[in-house]
Formats: C-alpha cells, sequence, structure tokens
C-alpha cells in the first residue's frame, strides 16, 4: 500500500489484481508514479527527469493507463500532459480458484508459429520484409524463419497446426472456447470465383466448415505493403465457437461438438489446426494472414470464456 490521501484511494477488484500487478512490476513503471507523486509531467519532461529516451517513456505510460493508474491529457502545446489517479491503492484479492482471472482469456499466436502442417505445391511463405526461401517448395514451412510469417498459403487440401497454452486452471468451468484468424481461398495470383471449405479442429474434433466465396485481390488490404500487387490482399475475419451445447462458425451452427467434448487440460496444450479436407466440396486451399498483412491486425486469437 502506498500512503496518501485518504480521498484518493483506489480499490482494485479481484479482476483487476493481475493487470495492476503487472503494470507495477517494471522498475520504470514505479519510477514513472514517483516522478508524478507531486505534480503532472509532459512525456518529454518524464524522459528528461528519468533519463530515459521518449519512446520507452511513452510505451510504459501506456501501460499504466491501460491499468488505470495514470491517466493523460493534452496541454496548450499539444502534448501529453501525464498525472497519477490515486495516491492509494487497496487489492482484493481472489478467495477462489479462477476468481481473479478476467471472463476471457485471450491468447494470441503469430501465424508461423504452428507445430505441425500437411502442405503441398502450389505453397509460400511471406515473412515480414521478403518471401522465406521459394516459393512453391513445402520445404520452406520448417524453415526456421517461418515464426516471423505475415501470410502463408496452400492449394488443394492440407493444414497447419498450432499448440495453444490452457490459462483456465482446474476446477473452472469453461463456457466457450473461440478461435479467431483472417483467411481466404488460394489461387494463382487471385481469382474472386474461387471458393474453398476451410475447416476447424480442436483437440481432434471436426468443429466446422466455413466457405471461402474468393481469393480476395480486387483491391489492396488495409495493412497490405504496397509492393505485394497482383496477388492475394485480404481474407474474411472468421470466428469458430463452442459452448457448452454445439459448435458454431460465424453465428452459424456446424456441428453438435460442445465444450465437454474436447478433453481438455490444465496441463495440456489445445490443439488446433486449421485446414482443407481432401474430400470437402470446395478444396481449393487457404490464405492465412498475420498481424501486419490482410485488414485485420492479428494473427489467430483463441479465446476461452469461464464462469466467473
Amino acid at each position: 500500500m502506498v500512503s496518501g490521501q485518504l480521498d484518493n484511494v483506489k480499490k482494485i477488484s479481484k479482476m483487476n489484481v493481475q493487470e495492476v500487478a503487472k503494470a507495477l512490476a517494471g522498475d520504470l513503471r514505479l519510477r514513472i508514479i514517483e516522478a508524478l507523486g507531486e505534480r503532472e509531467m509532459s512525456i518529454s519532461q518524464l524522459a528528461e527527469t528519468l533519463g530515459v529516451a521518449q519512446p520507452t517513456v511513452t510505451i510504459n505510460v501506456q501501460m499504466l493507463e491501460s491499468a488505470g493508474l495514470v491517466e493523460s491529457k493534452q496541454g496548450i502545446n499539444r502534448e501529453k500532459i501525464c498525472f497519477r489517479t490515486y495516491d492509494t491503492i487497496i487489492f482484493d484479492l481472489p478467495m477462489r480458484p479462477g476468481e481473479g482471472l478476467h471472463g476471457a482469456e485471450e491468447i494470441h499466436m503469430g501465424i508461423g508459429m504452428y507445430t505441425g502442417c500437411k502442405v503441398e505445391s502450389p505453397c509460400g511463405i511471406l515473412g515480414p520484409e521478403e518471401m522465406i526461401g521459394c516459393p512453391d517448395d513445402p520445404r520452406v514451412f520448417y524453415d526456421p524463419q517461418r515464426w516471423g510469417a505475415e501470410l502463408l498459403w496452400f492449394g488443394g487440401s492440407g493444414y497447419v497446426e498450432y499448440h495453444f497454452p490452457n490459462p483456465v486452471p482446474p476446477g473452472v468451468e469453461l463456457k466457450q472456447l473461440r478461435l479467431s484468424a483472417e483467411l481466404c481461398s488460394e489461387a494463382p495470383g487471385f481469382d474472386m470465383e474461387w471458393p474453398s471449405d476451410i475447416g476447424l479442429w480442436i483437440n481432434g474434433n471436426f468443429i466446422g466448415e466455413w466457405t471461402s466465396p474468393s481469393d480476395f485481390g480486387d483491391r489492396q488490404g488495409e495493412l497490405t505493403p504496397s509492393r505485394w500487387l497482383g496477388m492475394t490482399q485480404y481474407g474474411k475475419l472468421t470466428e469458430w465457437e463452442v459452448d457448452t451445447e454445439k459448435s458454431s462458425v460465424n453465428g452459424v451452427q456446424s456441428s453438435s461438438v460442445c465444450v465437454g467434448d474436447l478433453d481438455l487440460h490444465f496441463s495440456r496444450p489445445v490443439i488446433v489446426r486449421i485446414g482443407v479436407r481432401e474430400d470437402a466440396a470446395n478444396v481449393r486451399g487457404l490464405n492465412l494472414f498475420g498481424e501486419h498483412f490482410g485488414d485485420y491486425p492479428q494473427g489467430l486469437k483463441l479465446t476461452f470464456v469461464h464462469q466467473t
């Protein structure tokens, strides 16, 4: 507890303990809190006082703002002025398993962080700056540089498989599991009339398929670099959801698989496979988009929704 005025007290709820604790765990962030103890300061003033570069101060101030410990306003010269919101904080600690967790835990994973795959030519992986290896060579899918992938693709059938950690502790009831990704079909160059049935499996359970209508290239993606011309540009943000009764894709029921069928365990990974079945009605591959490519600033996002 930090001593201060009794009328400037913040009670941290069970749900926010972890977020505030992380914000206070950094030495620089504590020094920012100290520096703001007596007066408001701009980013440049904080940088000068603490002897730290302005970009570093900005990033750490943003973390404190997210935790609700610092707020900002615009100064006379349009510079960001920071001030601390509370002098005293009181933690309301959790009492039961899962009580200190947020209602939804999100895990973000880069598209190149797959642990297994099955692909055939045509295929390829685009890194942050250039192609990884040679196009249409399945061996590039085992190249260590794949971790930084921003776009990967393969034609026909195949899959990529990911291992996610399970953040939900034992004894906490899971209500929903959601997987979202930006996806589309894969055609030579691009083709706006090129449907492909893209499916999802979780721990070996087939959750359902989404039929992508196109390999989208009629316009530049919001995040797609301008150098990537005449090719796939963007996809559609697609979400699979498994709840206590059924599975659905983009809000439409896709199967009877429910959360209880997934055999989830705290100490085991959640195995997520995205691919195209050999016997699907439309076997025309897929494109999977990373955080800095396409229309949406994300790779794969797995969301665990549990009882609070």
